[in-house]
């Protein structure tokens, strides 16, 4: 008798089990259909990891027959998770099509919700990112911030000849993925309690899936950045807040209901300190964020200005933004000091536009984090500046949903 969990590596985007189910499932025959379902995923995982490849390369690469490989081949051509290319002519003279992952019939979508902004992106299968970037001001209201969504996302939906097959979402703050829905987001608080996924998919007729926005990021670097064949890494995202996203073991530490990693709302400043959207005050967001720098910025300049607009005014000079660097520097150094001491990562990548304004900064966080870090720990860690992005992430969300999918009886 042979026993099968439930879920996956990314349990929020594999099929949910009842409530009432048992953890395990019991499985007594191999159904033919099953067989064939994991076959596809497995010439899908060929195609994801090797490139472009004909029938008989797939068929070496992934160890099935031939005769396995166009049954899934087929099936998958007709569902538009892959496309024949031209591959050029061979030294024969032949044509040579290559298998591929849908890049010029089908699409998928991305979007990064953030305090300021929200952005529209669409990718094919492979990941790559399109051109076609839709940015919208952030609404103060969830009904206004759906409208915009939707409207931004059809645009990108409306292009000839191309499928939209599904929608990852970013969101920053708590993420509940046992509800599928925000739980306290400081930057964009109109989204607590709210399932934007969900309600993006009864209006544009997709499958959507829902990311906290750390954990996104996480993705987009394992699958398109500079995390690819890593297993245990951390991502320290340091933007409108501070968040964290750990892999550990190729799966992506969630917590008991997805609440995991939100190291922007550990006490900083112990004396009281500036508040926090969260209710608090002298969270460490507080102090080490982008946003954290626009208002020590704006109170220095006397009017609200934006990070666009800081990291502008710094890099040109038209502001001496050295006091409130080096604290910023100082706070940062803390937070990836613990992230090493806690969690032991072999890669920290550190994302954020301060970096922007010097790339020296990067240095002296690095330089500062290794007197507060153990020694052994932070003598193991190699810590990088990230690649990927929110949207990028996003992205790698859906993608890897739609793959699952393909054999969700069995994931």
């Amino acid at each position: 008798m042979l026993y099968k969990p439930v879920g996956g590596g990314y349990p929020h985007l594999n099929r949910m089990a009842p409530p009432s189910a048992h953890p395990y499932s019991v499985i007594t025959t191999i159904r033919p259909a099953l067989v064939g379902k994991l076959n596809e995923r497995q010439v899908l995982r060929v195609l994801q990891t090797r490139g472009p490849l004909s029938r008989a390369e797939v068929a070496r690469e992934s160890g099935l027959s031939a005769p396995t490989v166009s049954k899934a081949v087929a099936s998958l051509l007709k569902t538009g998770l892959l496309e024949e290319a031209d591959a050029g002519e061979t030294a024969r003279g032949r044509p040579a099509p290559k298998l591929r992952l849908a890049t010029a019939s089908a699409q998928v979508l991305g979007i990064a919700i953030d305090g300021g902004h929200c952005e529209v992106v669409s990718a094919g299968l492979d990941g790559d990112l399109h051109t076609d970037l839709e940015r919208v001001p952030t609404p103060a209201t969830y009904p206004a911030l759906l409208d915009a969504l939707e409207a931004k996302a059809r645009a990108v939906m409306a292009k000839p000849g191309v499928a939209t097959l599904g929608l990852g979402l970013s969101l920053p703050g708590l993420v509940d993925y046992r509800k599928g829905c925000g739980v306290l987001s400081p930057n964009v608080p109109m989204t607590n309690g709210h399932r934007p996924a969900d309600d993006l998919a009864r209006r544009l007729g997709l499958a959507c899936v829902l990311l906290q926005e750390s954990h996104a990021l996480c993705l987009a670097e394992r699958h398109y950045g500079l995390a690819k064949g890593l297993d245990d890494f951390a991502a320290l995202d340091v933007g409108t807040g501070v968040g964290l996203g750990v892999m550990s073991g190729g799966r992506l530490l969630t917590g008991h209901s997805g609440l995991a990693g939100e190291i922007g709302h550990i006490t900083a400043v112990s004396d009281g300190g500036r508040p926090c959207g969260c209710g608090n005050r002298g969270c460490l967001e507080t102090v080490a964020s982008d946003s954290a720098l626009a208002v020590r910025a704006s109170e220095k300049l006397g009017r609200k200005v934006d990070v666009d607009e800081v990291i502008d005014l710094a890099k040109t000079g038209r502001v001496d933004l050295g006091p409130e660097l080096r604290e910023a520097v100082r706070y940062l150094a803390v937070g990836v000091a613990a992230v090493i001491n806690l969690f032991n990562p072999s890669t920290l990548f550190i994302h954020t536009r301060l970096f922007e304004i010097d790339p020296g900064l990067f240095e002296a966080v690095v330089d500062q984090a290794g007197t507060r870090a153990l020694p052994p720990s932070f003598a193991d860690c190699r810590i990088v500046r990230a690649k990927g992005s929110k949207r990028q992430g996003a992205v790698a969300g859906i993608i890897q949903h739609l793959t699952n999918a393909v054999a969700a009886d069995v994931a």
